[in-house]
């Protein structure tokens, strides 16, 4: 009966020691995973090393919210041209008094159109960083600069056209009235077409489009004018589109 108690004791010794050594083994691998956690998350272990080594996906391209530096050269670039037709075109004119009414609604217009379009360039429009090299940019902003030269260029030859006192028409020659009556048309048309592919905005489109059914008609009706009055008038020449219309 002793023997059997001792051999009870025994095993109930031997039980509680492999309970020790295998809670001992258990907290000795719970501290070596934490060592190896502690030293992956300072990157000094072999899992951080790994994560180091892989390279990082490219973030994606920022785009700002207001409008980058060249999409304001663009909003700028307006301004000549208003100057030139507020400040230096009425002065320089030469015929019959221009209705101080066609004058204040021309203004009212000119107000709304330029809040429309600085208003939706500062707060609603969005360009990635490197729009100055997109395509539409770069086309859009010589097409703006190929209108205006050649609006204003037209502008000076039909000033030319009298003398003071005159009211008279006249043929216009020289220039882009070589190949169409309303060259000053048709140079505006493609200033603001150009503007509104360089800012890509629906205002900018709108106004663009404005234009073209607004002034449109209007060189349509000067070319009638034209080939009824003087029947020396080239025939070659066509109303708004150079060889198309």
């Amino acid at each position: 009966m002793l023997s059997a108690l001792s051999g009870k004791e025994g095993e109930v010794s031997l039980s509680r020691g492999e309970v020790w050594n295998e809670t001992k083994a258990n907290v000795t691998q719970r501290s070596v995973r934490s060592a190896r956690c502690g030293r992956d998350a300072r990157g000094d272990g072999p899992a951080g090393r790994r994560a180091a080594a892989v390279p990082l996906a490219q973030p994606a391209p920022q785009r700002r919210f207001l409008p980058v530096r060249e999409i304001r050269c663009v909003r700028t670039s307006d301004i000549p041209s208003y100057v030139c037709r507020t400040f230096i075109y009425p002065f320089f004119t030469r015929g019959r008094p221009f209705p101080l009414q066609l004058l204040f609604f021309g203004t009212l217009f000119c107000v709304y159109n330029g809040f429309l379009q600085g208003y939706y360039l500062i707060y609603c429009a969005e360009y990635p960083n490197d729009w100055c090299t997109d395509i539409r940019f770069t086309s859009g902003l010589l097409l703006f600069l190929l209108g205006m030269g050649i609006n204003i260029h037209s502008d000076l030859l039909l000033r030319q056209l009298r003398k003071p006192g005159e009211v008279t028409y006249k043929i216009p020659q020289g220039g882009l009235f070589t190949y169409v009556s309303g060259a000053n048309y048709f140079g505006e048309i493609v200033e603001w077409f150009g503007f509104a592919i360089a800012t890509w905005s629906l205002p900018a489109f709108t106004f663009a489009f404005f234009t073209l059914c607004c002034i449109g008609p209007r060189a349509y009706h000067h070319h009638r004018y034209y080939l009824k009055t003087f029947t020396d008038y080239p025939k070659s020449r066509k109303a708004l589109i150079p060889f198309v219309f």
